[in-house]
């Protein structure tokens, strides 16, 4: 994976957290929603 400089919003971070917490939505939604958390400021990452 690429490293990328980009982050994402306060605002998005909470509309991907709502994707991913509910159960109707699409296995892709819940990829794009992790991807976008992943890209948040201050988020923790996981460790190997």
């Amino acid at each position: 994976m690429a490293n990328s400089k980009k982050t994402t919003s306060v605002k998005a971070a909470k509309a991907a957290s709502k994707v991913l917490r509910d159960g109707r939505t699409s296995k892709a939604s819940k990829t794009a929603a992790g991807s976008a958390l992943a890209q948040k400021v201050g988020s923790k990452k996981k460790s190997n």
